[in-house]
């Protein structure tokens, strides 16, 4: 018994030694476009979206799974594993278009944060700057166990959507009989709002974060399978949140008059006939998980870009060991805060557009990530088994399917 209870106690202390990577990864994936992407599936449909969280979940722990044993194993980066194995060329165009993604992220992440405290009468003059300001000097000033605390403490106020879904009381039958029901409809907004959904839950960036922080924290293959363990409980919870702020806005929004919802800010007011608690939970949620994300895109945006292009990377190291990092990261923060304060700029399409340009990014990501695991000379007996590479290619071609359905259903539209 003892012997059994020393061997349990060892494992608990492995698994919070490597706690971090896999929970801040999966959680910062419900930003701000991510939870309105949620909320605007749940306004105009209902809880017909939420069959997609069981097969987004078991892709979402297969995908992550994958980065975080090639971390562990390797000891690399996923950019700078393809700038090895494929070559600069194909490794800088795969940075441009990453970066022109996360740009799109991040200036949705301060739209948010805008958002946010403009329901409280806060301008965003004030809110923003504001947050770039301590979201920039949160890394510059930090190392990577300090910055890593931060983002657990966040992580644990994402509990606000699961008790403003349970304050909505939505029919939980119908919850339940959608969340196993699949349903597809070849209409361009619903096929849109899938490639949303599946984008916002598996996003590029994600990925490279992942193996990165995996990294940086020293996790080798002696403790992966704790590290594996926090990656699949990060990925449940992340998409146990989603559920729940779909079933907000289908109980609040749907049900009394489906609609297209502007930003997540018309949300947090929908719930507000559900009670003050409700409101203020939804609205605090949204602000949080906008100033997290704030912090990860532009660090995963700096961390895949250096690592691919050969330069210093990492929070452990100072301004003047890692210049282009932190040059990188000062100018996303920058521009995306800058954008937001731009009159008339039109942040709703792109804060969505952000979460399909991901959708539709993401399989080729996908592939290089299964090109790469599946390496025998480079990953030794830690290749993919058949079962994960027959779920990852069938993720690839459905989302390369989804995206051509969306253009031939848009074109024969016009």
């Amino acid at each position: 018994m003892r012997q059994l209870f020393s061997r349990f106690r060892y494992h608990i202390l492995v698994f919070f030694a490597v706690i971090g990577p896999g929970f801040i990864t999966a959680n910062v994936d419900n930003d701000s476009g991510g939870i309105f992407t949620y909320s605007a599936a749940g306004a105009k449909y209902g809880y017909l979206p939420l069959w997609t969280l069981l097969p987004i979940t078991l892709v979402l722990i297969i995908t992550q799974e994958m980065c975080s044993r090639m971390g562990a194993v390797t000891g690399k980066g996923l950019s700078d594993l393809i700038r090895e194995e494929f070559g600069l060329r194909m490794t800088f165009f795969i940075m441009t278009l990453l970066v022109l993604a996360n740009m799109t992220n991040v200036m949705a992440e301060f739209a948010g944060v805008a958002s946010s405290l403009e329901l409280f009468h806060v301008s965003r003059y004030i809110s923003v700057p504001i947050a770039a300001i301590a979201v920039w000097l949160l890394v510059v000033k930090g190392n990577y166990k300090s910055v890593e605390k931060v983002f657990l403490l966040g992580c644990v106020i994402y509990v606000t959507y699961i008790i403003s879904g349970f304050l909505v009381k939505p029919d939980w039958k119908e919850a339940a009989i959608y969340s196993v029901t699949p349903k597809l409809m070849l209409e361009p907004g619903y096929i849109y709002m899938l490639i949303g959904m599946v984008g916002t839950t598996i996003a590029p960036w994600m990925q490279f974060y992942l193996q990165s922080a995996i990294v940086e924290k020293g996790i080798s293959v002696k403790e992966y399978a704790a590290s594996r363990l926090e990656v699949i409980v990060g990925c449940i919870m992340t998409d146990v949140v989603a559920f729940f702020i779909i079933v907000a806005c289908a109980g609040a929004i749907y049900s009394v008059h489906p609609r297209d919802i502007q930003d997540a800010k018309e949300a947090a007011q929908a719930l507000k006939p559900f009670g003050q608690y409700a409101f203020l939970l939804f609205s605090a949620g949204l602000l949080n998980a906008s100033v997290f994300a704030a912090c990860i895109l532009p660090l995963s945006t700096a961390y895949s870009v250096c690592e691919g292009l050969g330069f210093e990377a990492g929070v452990n190291k100072r301004m003047r060991e890692a210049p282009v990092f932190y040059l990188l990261y000062t100018l996303l923060i920058v521009v995306g805060a800058g954008v937001i304060l731009i009159p008339g700029f039109p942040l709703i399409r792109m804060i969505l557009m952000s979460q399909v340009l991901n959708g539709a990014l993401l399989p080729f990501i996908l592939i290089f990530m299964i090109l790469l695991i599946n390496k025998h000379d480079l990953m030794g007996e830690w290749t993919n088994s058949r079962w994960f590479n027959a779920i990852s290619w069938t993720t690839v071609v459905v989302m390369i399917g989804l995206t051509l359905a969306l253009v031939g259903i848009s074109i024969r539209g016009g």
